[in-house]
């Protein structure tokens, strides 16, 4: 089992561990810990794939749906433990937004071969369950927090495909592109990075307009 899919498997059960913590906050049943677990875990790589038009991953390979179950159990019956699970969630959501980066990169090349479409594949991959899971637990959303989010998955994807065109080692790439995104995450939760936002002037009434 080479790194990308030891990445791949992580990520799932990563992000459906941060769904059925999701579940926990908002006190849910076991099938709604399953459900947010499931489509957290496995959102991402289900979009990447409809995009890229190749097989669903988790259709191929059922093993990824029963990781989601399993965690999903686990989370239910320990959750209670975790005496910050708000904290521990942003945590294990860095780590899944790591390996999504570069899993999804590593998928867009392989498929495509473009270097850009990588990047974008790996953003994607590793944001799109994390955003799904806010929408449907009605957190509020990784794209609204002011720290660095989507800006950490470009970076590690970008990191990943770079790398591979210069024809580094694939496990150096890999490394590479994971703790890139882990570290601009980490430390957006960490110290509070974040990039400018916009601030426009007062707004004028239509009338004022000449």
């Amino acid at each position: 089992m080479n790194l990308v899919t030891i990445l791949d498997y992580s990520g799932v059960a990563v992000f459906a561990a941060t769904g059925a913590l999701s579940a926990s906050r908002k006190q849910m049943d076991i099938i709604s810990f399953m459900f947010l677990a499931g489509v957290t875990g496995v959102g991402g790589g289900t979009f990447r794939d409809l995009v890229l038009d190749v097989p669903v991953f988790w259709i191929a390979n059922h093993d990824y749906i029963l990781v989601c179950a399993a965690v999903a159990v686990l989370v239910f019956f320990t959750a209670h433990r975790v005496e910050s699970r708000y904290k521990l969630l942003l945590w294990l959501d860095a780590i899944g937004l790591a390996a999504f980066a570069v899993m999804g990169a590593a998928k867009g090349l392989a498929v495509t071969g473009s270097p850009v479409v990588a990047i974008i594949m790996g953003m994607l991959t590793a944001t799109f369950g994390g955003i799904l899971r806010d929408v449907l637990a009605g957190e509020q959303s990784v794209l609204l927090r002011p720290e660095v989010y989507v800006s950490a998955a470009l970076m590690g994807a970008g990191v990943y495909t770079l790398g591979d065109l210069a024809g580094f080692a694939p496990l150096i790439c890999q490394l590479g592109g994971f703790i890139a995104a882990f570290a601009v995450r980490g430390g957006a939760i960490r110290f509070g990075w974040h990039i400018p936002a916009y601030k426009s002037r007062p707004g004028r009434k239509p009338e004022d307009i000449p």
